[in-house]
């Protein structure tokens, strides 16, 4: 789905402006080769306009190994609210019996076009600020956690980052998860 111009314009200005506010997470790029490459792919600009309607914030942020690939991250200080609320995949909704949440966090970032941030990106993440103070973010989690009905999340509390487990069906209003985004 392409943007209309009257959906594009706002979204690459937002975007822009917290490019320039926020650039100690990404010293030495330039707005103008960003602005070109989602220019160029619409499905992307489609997904951080989803990311930011949610209340993820996103912004480029360096964490990636390619030299010509921009990663936008939910930079929201608190995990995005209109992503919260959600147990971590499809499997663990279709095993609730009762009080199904509206969606999980992968079912809900597949169809945003995003990833749930691996706990390498979180903790990363964790050097530009603190994130998720008041509330909590899920992240990918490793097979072998999940294959044992696991999820993982991640938080700030006492000064630091914490990595943390719960049951993949559980879900709370103040947990959501942040989305990669790789462009």
């Amino acid at each position: 789905m392409e943007l209309s111009q009257e959906q594009t314009e706002p979204l690459l200005s937002t975007l822009k402006n917290r490019f320039e506010k926020y650039r100690h997470r990404h010293k030495g790029l330039e707005w103008k080769p960003v602005e070109e490459k989602l220019l160029n792919d619409p499905e992307k600009l489609r997904s951080l306009l989803l990311m930011e309607e949610t209340g993820g914030e996103p912004d480029v942020v360096s964490i990636t190994e390619k030299a010509d690939q921009f990663v936008f991250i939910d930079c929201s200080p608190e995990s995005p609210k209109g992503r919260r609320s959600l147990c971590y995949d499809s499997e663990a909704l279709e095993s609730r019996k009762t009080y199904k949440p509206k969606n999980s966090a992968q079912g809900m970032a597949a169809e945003m076009g995003i990833a749930l941030l691996s706990e390498e990106q979180y903790l990363a993440l964790q050097q530009f600020g603190k994130f998720d103070t008041k509330t909590s973010s899920w992240v990918k989690t490793p097979d072998a956690i999940r294959e044992l009905g696991g999820a993982i999340f991640g938080d700030w509390r006492f000064g630091r980052v914490f990595i943390y487990h719960n049951g993949a069906e559980s879900y709370y209003g103040a947990r959501g998860f942040r989305g990669v985004l790789k462009v």
